[in-house]
């Protein structure tokens, strides 16, 4: 009940917010509360629960703003780009976190929420290769600043580039990490921006269920133990199939618009409830024990993801 009060709240302050997400404002939120006040113990149960479960409910609705069609109609040129920028972005940052001497858990939520959807991508991935609370909580901090970066400094280069603002917009769908994030970029951009950032920015969101089904079938492979059998995540976690499920149904168009406005409130609740669960975990002492190698990974991973969508879009336009 508490997370869904800050959800709520948050949901408000984002209609006076437009440029900022609900799901931001809660992570703020929770950051401010946990290292100002302290946090009953009572409560820990709810969090848990709110982080976990009411997640992965979020995620599955989430596939209920996706058309399928829309992201086709972009051409296979986008599609291909939008594929190579979920790909190469998370290959690229496992391998410089690799060189950064990051644990394999650290890189995966960093790569995933770089490259896919933030902080909802590292709580998918999360589900998946159960990383230490930590480390979670790093990643979703280092999505929530890099992302805010991202939201004058695209704009602005696209400017300077002289960009169309049809093109920005196609850059900024495929460089941005929130969906909210994009949202802010393509309306500050104007034009036809704002349309094309989000359906590219939707499809990078689709991506999320053939990567969390990999990151399964790899993790299920790492618990080779015979021990460890009853610990290893299903093929495909139940909540991507929820999100595909929601994705077809759209698709074919059987869920009426009432519904559809109804889920959309409910999956930001959901959502957002998570990451003040998720943002009351975050430290000030967590950040600084962490050290600087994970600030150098995000900052790697926003430059060369943001690198990839233009010249993907470039040579696609």
């Amino acid at each position: 009940m508490a997370c869904l009060a800050v959800a709520v709240l948050s949901m408000a302050a984002g209609r006076f917010l437009p440029a900022v997400s609900p799901l931001l404002i809660a992570i703020v939120i929770g950051t401010i509360v946990a290292n100002l006040l302290t946090i009953p113990q009572r409560l820990q149960p709810g969090m848990t629960f709110s982080s976990k479960k009411l997640l992965r409910i979020g995620i599955a609705l989430l596939g209920l703003q996706l058309m399928v069609s829309d992201i086709f109609g972009l051409g296979w040129k986008m599609v291909a780009v939008v594929v190579a920028v979920v790909s190469l972005g998370i290959a690229g940052t496992m391998f410089v976190g690799g060189l950064l001497g990051l644990t394999w858990t650290q890189r995966v939520l960093v790569a995933c929420g770089f490259s896919i959807c933030g902080a909802a991508a590292v709580a998918a991935a999360d589900g998946v290769v159960d990383a230490d609370e930590e480390e979670v909580l790093t990643a979703v901090a280092l999505v929530v600043i890099f992302g805010t970066l991202m939201i004058p400094t695209v704009p602005l280069l696209a400017g300077a580039m002289g960009m169309e603002p049809t093109v920005a917009g196609l850059w900024a769908g495929g460089a941005i990490h929130e969906v909210a994030q994009v949202v802010a970029v393509g309306g500050i951009i104007g034009g036809g921006a704002l349309t094309v950032a989000a359906i590219v920015k939707l499809a990078r969101v689709l991506m999320l269920a053939p990567v969390i089904a990999v990151l399964s079938m790899v993790q299920r492979r790492r618990a080779t133990d015979t021990t460890q059998e009853s610990g290893r995540p299903p093929l495909v976690p139940f909540f991507v199939v929820g999100f595909l499920v929601c994705a077809v149904l759209r698709t074919i168009g059987v869920v009426p618009d009432n519904a559809l406005t109804v889920a959309k409130d409910l999956q930001t609740l959901l959502l957002t409830a998570a990451m003040f669960a998720l943002g009351a975990g975050v430290r000030l002492s967590l950040i600084k024990k962490v050290g600087l190698r994970p600030f150098v990974l995000a900052a790697a991973s926003t430059v060369w993801v943001a690198s990839i969508a233009l010249v993907g879009v470039l040579l696609a336009v």
